[in-house]
């Protein structure tokens, strides 16, 4: 039982930290990370929240990733929920200030893609599936011959120049974001012994019934 509760434990602080990460990139004020970018050229389009679209697209992607094999686990589907839910709370709050000095803005985003690496580290590692767009990275790296890293750089690129043409905020910061998470991330999981690859993730099914086992016995 206590090793379940640390996982969920590790899950749901994990989806935090990433949303805290993300809200400290978008408020360093010089260009937001790359899938922001897209979020935010949908939200424009849509004319909705950032969270919401983050929601929608999670949604979208982890349906892509479940035809393809992934296995679709209680993280994967928090992930897809909690993160946006958890941004428009902490933007709702005007808790982050937004920076107007060009210095703390490098540094406020640099210690946000950190924060986002560490959380990567701690939902995933829970072992109740990886999130829809950590799953496409970890999808291709199982398909293809490159790492993560490499493949999240990709992801990136991709998605930020499909943000930009919808109107979503591009600036130099967002080159440096996209440049910088998968060495961030590579430099992060090396530092915790931990690769991705090598989780065995629950299927929601099975995680399930092992918390109404457990409600069970109590």
């Amino acid at each position: 039982m206590k090793a379940l509760i640390k996982r969920v434990i590790a899950l749901y602080l994990g989806l935090f930290l990433y949303a805290v990460g993300i809200v400290l990139t978008l408020q360093a004020n010089i260009g937001y990370g790359s899938w922001e970018v897209f979020h935010s050229g949908l939200a424009i389009v849509f004319n909705s929240k950032v969270g919401t679209m983050s929601i929608w697209v999670g949604l979208s992607v982890g349906f892509i990733v479940f035809i393809f094999g992934e296995k679709i686990g209680l993280g994967t589907i928090s992930n897809m929920i909690f993160i946006g839910i958890f941004m428009n709370l902490l933007m709702d709050s005007n808790f982050f200030p937004l920076i107007k000095n060009p210095t703390l803005s490098i540094v406020q985003l640099i210690v946000g893609l950190f924060i986002i690496a560490i959380a990567t580290y701690y939902y995933i590692s829970s072992g109740f599936g990886a999130g829809p767009r950590d799953s496409l990275m970890v999808l291709l790296a199982r398909k293809g011959k490159f790492s993560v890293g490499f493949w999240r750089t990709i992801i990136e690129i991709v998605v930020t120049i499909a943000g930009a043409f919808m109107g979503g905020m591009f600036g130099w910061g967002t080159i440096l974001t996209a440049v910088l998470i998968g060495f961030i991330l590579e430099v992060t999981f090396k530092f915790f012994k931990f690769d991705p690859r090598n989780v065995v993730h629950e299927d929601i099914g099975t995680s399930l019934k092992k918390l109404s086992f457990n409600r069970g016995i109590k």
